[in-house]
């Protein structure tokens, strides 16, 4: 290869990286929590340019923190363990049964899993679920159902956010990888909670600059299913509007974004988790993907 052939094709990679400057000027030294699910979770090629995304963010000088459920995998372990997946109000009911095989799946499977594929990049992630240093606690969240108080068993309501533990893995250059179990704040018990969830109280609770959370889908559409017109941005109140009427999957998603800008996180974005390095697309590009939520005081202009 001739020295203006090899010139020729190193000079788009080398603008792709300038076209990066500005983000790794704006989000240097920002915390940002990712939320890990949906097929992005399975599918190994995928699971593999997420840990490549997580990585790259940690040596541009951002801070991610990884915060993961696992509801095709607890469903397939429960399974295998004879224990019927029962569902109400679109909660998983957790029984003490159920709630040991969670807690296995998510601590000892998934996170495992992912801990070591961002480990292939040297001594980085850190495993930590909710119970650890009291990173999260919950109550027992009982949702309700035609009017009537229902027990779905071992399924938590956040009730506060201990981020000691979180912070000084940050300050030590490490990833964290949250698994969504929380201690219980009154009866000894460990509790599922809702990796959406827990992933924005931890958003607002760090104050981070960004919640992603990877969903199946491209976006919050316009007008679905009559549209696939995806909004690209909205603020808390236009999105406060859309909730009543939106699937029930991206109810805990939704709500979770609108938390985050409500309590002083500066944006919340719902990314495409099957296109391979959407998370990179997201904070480095001009031309985001998905869904990002604002704050209401913020400048409708303001694009970023």
């Amino acid at each position: 290869m001739s020295n203006v052939t090899r010139k020729h094709t190193a000079l788009p990679k080398a603008q792709i990286l300038i076209e990066a400057l500005p983000w790794l000027t704006r989000h240097r030294g920002k915390t940002v929590v990712v939320k890990f699910g949906g097929n992005a979770m399975i599918d190994a090629e995928l699971k593999a340019a997420f840990a490549q995304d997580i990585v790259f963010l940690h040596h541009a000088g951002l801070k991610p923190v990884v915060v993961h459920g696992g509801g095709p995998q607890i469903s397939s372990a429960l399974d295998r363990h004879g224990i019927v997946s029962e569902f109400k109000a679109g909660l998983r009911v957790t029984t003490e049964e159920a709630m040991d095989v969670v807690r296995m799946v998510l601590a000892g499977q998934v996170q495992r899993e992912l801990v070591g594929l961002l480990n292939e990049h040297g001594p980085l992630a850190v495993g930590l679920t909710g119970e650890d240093a009291h990173t999260i606690t919950a109550t027992k969240h009982r949702p309700r159902i035609d009017g009537e108080l229902v027990d779905i068993g071992r399924v938590g309501e956040i009730t506060a956010i201990d981020t000691g533990a979180i912070e000084a893995l940050l300050a030590d250059g490490r990833i964290p990888v949250v698994s969504s179990i929380a201690r219980s704040q009154d009866d000894g018990h460990v509790y599922n909670v809702n990796a959406d969830t827990a992933a924005a109280a931890l958003a607002a609770a760090l104050d981070a600059e960004t919640l992603m959370v990877l969903t199946d889908v491209e976006g919050l559409y316009e007008d679905w299913p009559d549209s696939d017109e995806v909004i690209s941005r909205l603020t808390a109140t236009q999105l406060e509007k859309l909730l009543p009427e939106l699937a029930s999957g991206m109810v805990p998603k939704m709500e979770g974004c609108l938390h985050a800008v409500r309590n002083g996180v500066t944006t919340a974005r719902v990314i495409d988790g099957r296109v391979q390095h959407s998370i990179l697309l997201e904070i480095f590009t001009d031309e985001g993907i998905g869904t990002m939520v604002v704050p209401d005081d913020e400048d409708a202009g303001d694009a970023e």
